[in-house]
């Protein structure tokens, strides 16, 4: 039987709840949002007794389904002051499926200045005061956590920047290589650092599993759908070949690639940090070129990426990183960049806001455009050790650029545009000025449909025609998988293999003995897109905050592409 596990830190008690008949057929983002807009007050702080951290799994987590191991936290964003939903790999979700947990439910603020830990088990979840890994770094967590409760247990950890309640701040979960994976963008890290929460520990031995209403049924419907991933070129092919860094040159070409500080589309050094660059250099250092971000992944999309000397640095090396630090800031070099992307994850800040930071902060004259250098010791020294000028940059971009007084600031809703300028790809345009949590690529990947033919045909990314329809559709489609716990990649056979989504229905309905249709999963997306935007219109939002930046609608070279979307067009998005 499926439970609700509460935590109240006002009173440092736990609970176990029935599952509410309203909730019964949500999962992943759907839940967590629907959690959020019912029992948080949309104008309260986010790092107030009021506001309550949200985690679920998604409704196929703990199955044999391929690659639905994404494991869903919410809360009211302190980085944006929206709702948030953030989406990771790694063990949790699968272990939180096996054990029976709908959800796990963080609410109110301690007394006093000590610091705790939840652990989580076949028989709850119970909280214990911590002392020891207090200031320590989420790789120090994890190396610690495995030996003082085994090498299985799985763990979501906040680092410094969390403890500090820093903006970026995110929430890292462990996947089973014991490298990281993170719930990285919103600051969810800071509102696990304001309820004083180190880290949460799961234990799944003795867990119950999943009861499958038809085995057999299921079986049949997940080799179908495994198919189907492994036949798609994006799925089957480019990712695992490349990983996400296969965008580099696809979109370099399209001239939408940001470079200094979204200044230029295309960008002379993207060679060097391209995804082919990056898979030679993998496999002549004895690195993985291919690496799962959850157990039953078989895209593989991640990586192992080492040094020179053959010496472990990062995993999970994606394409937004890279080029936000390669090409955005300048830094051209495949190494700086990767020790990079190691100290974000150990100290525990969203990667994206953080990098998208660095290249305001270059902007403002902080530091030279191209100092790979400079940033590895602002990293370290001031933001890892929360400085003055360490909290401007961690707490991201907006915020370096107000201290600053920089006017070419990419966000939408206070949080950091990712790794595709919108002036040449006008589809994703969209989705970063109507997401309802901020400028964030993976809420509508429309980038697949611009420039990569994804769902029938190339919608051209340097017009307007059908991009406000292509957005709706894929952030409705996005919600679909969150709340199923699936990968963003699956949209791709989705999208373009006819017994994809016939056999995902199949495996949904034989996983509850429910007959529900696509049409079905569609409506959940629509209706948690609206209860999100309610809970954003109750805190305080309008549809004047969908909008990008005024700099957009200067030309980009070499297109001399502008965002020429009025106003009444992107509102238009919401027109369903």
């Amino acid at each position: 039987m499926d439970k609700i596990l509460r935590v109240d830190m006002n009173n440092l008690s736990t609970h176990i709840e029935p599952v509410p008949p309203e909730w019964t057929a949500l999962g992943g983002r759907a839940l967590t949002s629907t959690i959020v807009a019912g029992e948080v007050i949309p104008t309260c702080h986010p790092l107030g007794k009021d506001n309550k951290l949200v985690f679920a799994p998604g409704l196929l987590s703990g199955t044999t389904a391929a690659n639905s191991g994404r494991f869903s936290a919410g809360a009211k964003s302190p980085l944006t002051g929206t709702i948030k939903e953030s989406n990771a790999g790694g063990l949790a979700a699968q272990m939180f499926g096996r054990l029976g947990i709908k959800a796990l439910i963080i609410e109110g603020l301690p007394k006093g200045d000590n610091w705790y830990s939840l652990h989580v088990s076949k028989d709850g979840v119970s909280i214990a005061q911590e002392t020891e890994l207090i200031g320590k770094g989420n790789f120090a967590v994890v190396e610690a956590l495995e030996k003082r409760l085994g090498k299985k247990t799985g763990v979501l950890t906040i680092g410094p920047a969390g403890e500090m309640k820093m903006l970026a701040a995110n929430i890292s979960v462990k996947d089973s290589d014991s490298k990281l994976r993170s719930h990285g963008r919103g600051g969810l890290g800071a509102v696990m650092g304001s309820k004083r929460i180190k880290f949460i520990s799961i234990d799944d031995s003795g867990a119950p599993g999943i009861q499958l209403a038809d085995r057999e049924k299921f079986t049949a419907a997940a080799r179908v759908f495994a198919r189907a991933l492994l036949d798609h070129p994006g799925t089957g092919q480019g990712l695992p070949t490349f990983g996400t860094a296969e965008m580099v040159n696809i979109v370099n070409e399209a001239g939408g690639l940001p470079t200094r500080n979204f200044t230029y589309g295309r960008y002379e050094g993207h060679e060097t940090i391209s995804g082919e660059t990056m898979r030679e250099t993998i496999i002549a250092r004895g690195g993985k070129p291919r690496h799962g971000c959850q157990p039953g992944c078989i895209i593989q999309c991640s990586q192992v990426y080492n040094d020179k000397n053959g010496k472990y640095v990062t995993s999970g090396f994606e394409y937004e990183t890279i080029e936000t630090l390669g090409a955005n800031a300048c830094l051209g070099n495949l190494d700086q960049i990767a020790e990079a992307d190691y100290i974000m994850d150990d100290i525990g800040v969203d990667s994206i806001e953080t990098s998208v930071a660095f290249g305001v902060a270059m902007e403002g004259g902080v530091l030279p455009f191209g100092d790979g250098e400079g940033v590895l010791r602002m990293l370290r020294e001031e933001i890892g050790k929360g400085t003055p000028l360490g909290r401007i940059l961690g707490n991201g971009a907006g915020n370096v650029g107000k201290a600053y007084g920089i006017t070419r600031v990419p966000v939408v809703k206070n949080q950091a545009i990712p790794a595709y300028d919108p002036r040449s790809i006008k589809g994703i345009g969209i989705t970063y000025a109507t997401s309802t949590m901020g400028a964030d690529h993976t809420m509508g990947y429309a980038v697949a449909t611009n420039l990569m033919g994804v769902g029938g045909g190339i919608v051209d990314p340097l017009k307007k025609d059908g991009q406000v329809e292509l957005s709706r559709h894929l952030q409705i489609a996005t919600v679909m998988l969150d709340s199923m716990g699936l990968c963003l990649f699956i949209g791709f056979p989705a999208a373009d293999i006819p017994t994809c989504v016939p056999a995902l229905m199949d495996m949904i309905n034989a996983r509850f003995g429910l007959e529900l249709t696509p049409d079905w999963l569609g409506g959940l997306g629509v209706t948690t897109l609206k209860t999100e935007r309610a809970f954003n219109q109750a805190a305080g939002f309008t549809n004047k905050d969908d909008r990008l930046p005024e700099f957009f609608r200067e030309p980009l070279p070499p297109h001399n592409a502008v965002w020429d979307f009025t106003d009444e067009e992107i509102d238009e998005f919401w027109n369903f």
